[in-house]
């Protein structure tokens, strides 16, 4: 789930901005040397230490499988994506960046971080990001 909304971000998907079914979103992974700042970072070129190694292209991997659902029981609409993964790499990362990809980093709207809890490695593997059972976000009322 993520940890921190971006707040920029969170705004830009209240006024549709960015489009969450039809948009590019993509998850960028970083080290646990980056600090987010849901005040202040608005776009993809805030982010800093993504990282780096066999297998990982800069700017991370599409989400697949992207689903906006209800769920009323909750009372939330949940936001979900497939497991995103990186086949056959050797890197390590403490965090994923989601993001909207416009092709330009400067105008790459920022959404949220998500913390892994402690530094995951793959080495020559596939890394893996499990989203959360809950959706990789959602928004309650």
């Amino acid at each position: 789930m993520a940890n921190v909304f971006y707040l920029e971000g969170l705004k830009r998907l209240l006024n549709g901005t960015i489009d969450l079914d039809t948009d590019t979103i993509k998850c960028a992974l970083v080290t646990a040397s980056y600090s987010p700042d849901g005040d202040l970072h608005d776009f993809f070129n805030d982010v800093t230490n993504e990282v780096t190694g066999t297998g990982y292209t800069a700017g991370g991997a599409t989400l697949s499988s992207v689903t906006i659902t209800v769920d009323t029981t909750n009372n939330r609409v949940v936001f979900d994506a497939a497991d995103t993964t990186w086949p056959n790499s050797t890197i390590t990362a403490r965090a994923g960046v989601v993001y909207e990809d416009t092709g330009n980093a400067a105008t790459s709207g920022l959404i949220c971080y998500v913390d892994f809890g402690s530094n995951i490695t793959s080495t020559a593997a596939t890394f893996t990001i499990q989203w959360h059972a809950n959706g990789i976000f959602y928004i309650a009322t």
